[in-house]
C-alpha cells in the first residue's frame, strides 16, 4: 500500500481544497501570530515558513502524514545502523562521520556495540589532520624540497561538489598562502586553464574516487600526471605530489599514490554525503582542522536536533512535509534555490545532485511504480543576480515555484552598506512574491505618478499586477561560520530522507547514475573504431560520424 491509499493523505488532500482558494494576503490577515507560530530557530538559523501556502491546521494533518509512514521508526532505523538502503543492501551511517565532532570522544560506539565504525572514523579523522596540518605549515615537500603550496581536488559528483561548495562558503577563513582548487569536468578547458597557473613543483593533487575507476576522475589524474612527469621529469617522486581517497587503496598504489597518502572512504557513506569523510580532504586543507571539526560540530548537533526534537519543532521534518505539501497537493513541479551570499554560490548545485539523486525516483524501495510524483527539480543561483534574470518568471510568468531564500545576517566580506542592501532585496523579494500587486494598487501607483492620461493607465495596469500567491520559506542564518553552515547542510541532508521515507523511495541508491556510465563506456571504444558502432541506435552512430570528422 502506498502513502496515498492513507487516511493521512486523504485528509491533508481535503484540507488541501478547503485552503487552496485563500490567498497568502488572507491567511496572514486572518492570523496575526502567523509568522511566531510558523518559524522555527535552531542555533543560529531562523527557519521562517510563514509565506508557504499553509496554515497550522496543515501542518497538524503533515504530521499525521509522517506518522503513518512510520518515520520515528525509520529514523531508529538509520541511526540504528540498518541496512535501509536495501537495493545495494548496505546501511547508511554518514551521521557517523560527525560524531565525537568536539574531539571529547566520548568513547560510545555507533550505530551499535556489535557494529562499531567510530575507531575507524576517529582515526581517519586524525590522519586527516595530521596530514592538513603538513600542508598549511609548509611542512609537506614535493619532489624537489620546496613545500607544497597549491592542492587540486579531483573528483567528480559527491566528491567534488560538497567540499568545492563548502570551500566557496569558507573561503573568508580559508589559509591566506595555500590554493585548493576542484577539477571535476572532462572538459579540458576547466584543468588545462588551471596547469598552467601552477607550478608542478609546489602542486598536489588529491585523487578521489570510492572506485578508483571513474572515468572522469582517471582521466583527470592521468592528465595530471603527465603533466608532472612533462616537467619534474621521469626520475621525479611523483608519489610526494599526489594523495587519494578511495576505497581501493591497491588501485591508487598502482597508480603512483603512496600508502601513507590514502586515506579511506566505506560503502556506507554515499557520495552525496560523504563530504564529511575524507572527501572532504581538501576542504579541510583549505580551512584547517579546527574549522572542519566545527563544521562536523554543527552538523552533529543538527543530527541530535533531528532524532529527539519533537516533530512539530523538528527543521528538517517541517521542512519535507512542507516541499511534499508543496510537490503533491498544490502541484509544483520545481523548487528555485535562492541564496543571497556570493559565498553559497555553488549551494544550488550541491542540493541539485542531494536532492534529484537521492528522490528523483519514479519506483519505489518495494520495487512497485509510484502514483504520484516525487521530487520536483531543484535549480538555482544567487538571488541578487536572479532577480535580474529569471524572476520575472517567478512573479508574472504563471508558474508555481516554490523558493528557499537563503541568506546570512552578517557578511563574511563585509563592505559598508552593501549587506544591508543585500538582505532588504533578500526580504523584499520573498514578500513581493508572496503578496503581489492587485490591479487597484497598480492603477492607484500609475494615478498618483500623474504622468499618465487615464486611457494610457488602463492599457497598462495588467503589466503592473502581480499576482503573488508564490510560496517561500527563508532560511536567515546568523553568520556564515562552520558550525552553522555544519548545521545547514545536515538539515538539508535530513530533509531529503524524510520525503524519501514518506514517498517510500530509497534515498541512498543512484541506479539512473549507473545506467548513463554503462552506456558511455560502450560509446567511448566506437568513437576511434567505426566498426564497434554498429550496436547502437541511429542517433548516437550519426552523431559518432559528425564527431569523428571534427575530432582531428
Amino acid at each position: 500500500m502506498t502513502i496515498t491509499s492513507s487516511s493521512a493523505w486523504r485528509s491533508v488532500a481535503a484540507h488541501y481544497q478547503a485552503i487552496s482558494p485563500q490567498h497568502l494576503r488572507e491567511l496572514f490577515a486572518a492570523d496575526p501570530n502567523r509568522v511566531a507560530s510558523l518559524s522555527l530557530a535552531f542555533d543560529g538559523i531562523l527557519f521562517d515558513y510563514s509565506k508557504q501556502r499553509a496554515d497550522a491546521d496543515t501542518l497538524v494533518r503533515l504530521l499525521e502524514l509522517a506518522r503513518e509512514a512510520r518515520l520515528a521508526e525509520a529514523i531508529a532505523r538509520m541511526f540504528g545502523g540498518e541496512r535501509i538502503n536495501v537495493s545495494e543492501d548496505r546501511a547508511v551511517l554518514h551521521c557517523a562521520l560527525r560524531r565525537d565532532a568536539s574531539g571529547n570522544k566520548s568513547g560510545s560506539s555507533f550505530p551499535g556495540g556489535d557494529c562499531d565504525v567510530m575507531p575507524e572514523v576517529l582515526a581517519t579523522r586524525e590522519r586527516m589532520a595530521a596530514f592538513a596540518h603538513r600542508l598549511r605549515d609548509g611542512l609537506a615537500l614535493g619532489s624537489t624540497g620546496q613545500a607544497i603550496r597549491q592542492v587540486v581536488n579531483i573528483g567528480i559528483g559527491g566528491s567534488d561538489l560538497g567540499p568545492k561548495m563548502l570551500g566557496s562558503a569558507l573561503s573568508a577563513i580559508a589559509h591566506p598562502a595555500l590554493g585548493v582548487h576542484y577539477v571535476s569536468n572532462l572538459d579540458g578547458a576547466q584543468l588545462a586553464p588551471l596547469l598552467q597557473t601552477l607550478d608542478p613543483r609546489t602542486t598536489l593533487f588529491i585523487v578521489v574516487s570510492k572506485t578508483f575507476t571513474t572515468q572522469e576522475t582517471l582521466l583527470n589524474a592521468r592528465t595530471a600526471r603527465d603533466w608532472l612527469l612533462a616537467n619534474l621529469g621521469a626520475d621525479a617522486a611523483l608519489q610526494t605530489h599526489f594523495a587519494a581517497v578511495t576505497a581501493k587503496p591497491g588501485r591508487a598504489v598502482a597508480f603512483g599514490v603512496d600508502p601513507d597518502a590514502i586515506f579511506p572512504i566505506w560503502d556506507w557513506v554515499g557520495g552525496r554525503f560523504s563530504l564529511w569523510s575524507a572527501v572532504g580532504l581538501a576542504l579541510m586543507v583549505a580551512i584547517g582542522p579546527h574549522a572542519f571539526g566545527e563544521l562536523l560540530a554543527g552538523a552533529e548537533r543538527m543530527d541530535e536536533h533531528f532524532r529527539t526534537a519533537p516533530f512539530a519543532r523538528n527543521l528538517p521534518v517541517v521542512m519535507a512535509l512542507l516541499a511534499i505539501w508543496n510537490t503533491n497537493f498544490l502541484g509544483a513541479c520545481s523548487n528555485a534555490v535562492l541564496p543571497y551570499n556570493e559565498s553559497l554560490r555553488h549551494l544550488p548545485a550541491f542540493l541539485q545532485q542531494l536532492e534529484m539523486e537521492s528522490n528523483g525516483k519514479s519506483v519505489g524501495a518495494d520495487g512497485e511504480p509510484l502514483d504520484f510524483a516525487s521530487n520536483p527539480i531543484v535549480w538555482g543561483e544567487l538571488g541578487n543576480n536572479g532577480q535580474h534574470a529569471f524572476f520575472q518568471l517567478l512573479h508574472q510568468g504563471g508558474r508555481l515555484i516554490p523558493c528557499d531564500f537563503i541568506a546570512a545576517a552578517r557578511s563574511d566580506y563585509p563592505l559598508p552598506g552593501h549587506q544591508e542592501a543585500l538582505l532588504a532585496n533578500c526580504f523584499a523579494q520573498s514578500a513581493a512574491l508572496a503578496f503581489g500587486k492587485t490591479a487597484d494598487e497598480a492603477r492607484a501607483e500609475l494615478a498618483a505618478d500623474g504622468s499618465l492620461a487615464a486611457g494610457a493607465i488602463d492599457a497598462l495596469v495588467p503589466q503592473k499586477t502581480f499576482p503573488g500567491n508564490q510560496p517561500s520559506s527563508t532560511l536567515l542564518l546568523a553568520r556564515l561560520d562552520p558550525q552553522t553552515l555544519g548545521s545547514l547542510i545536515a538539515l538539508y541532508e535530513h530533509k531529503v530522507f524524510v520525503q524519501g521515507t514518506i514517498w517510500g523511495i530509497n534515498s541512498f541508491d543512484q541506479w539512473g547514475v549507473e545506467l548513463g556510465k554503462a552506456v558511455a563506456g560502450r560509446i567511448l571504444p566506437a568513437i576511434a573504431d567505426p566498426a564497434l558502432a554498429a550496436g547502437l541506435d541511429a542517433s548516437t552512430r550519426g552523431l559518432l560520424a559528425f564527431a569523428r570528422q571534427h575530432l582531428r
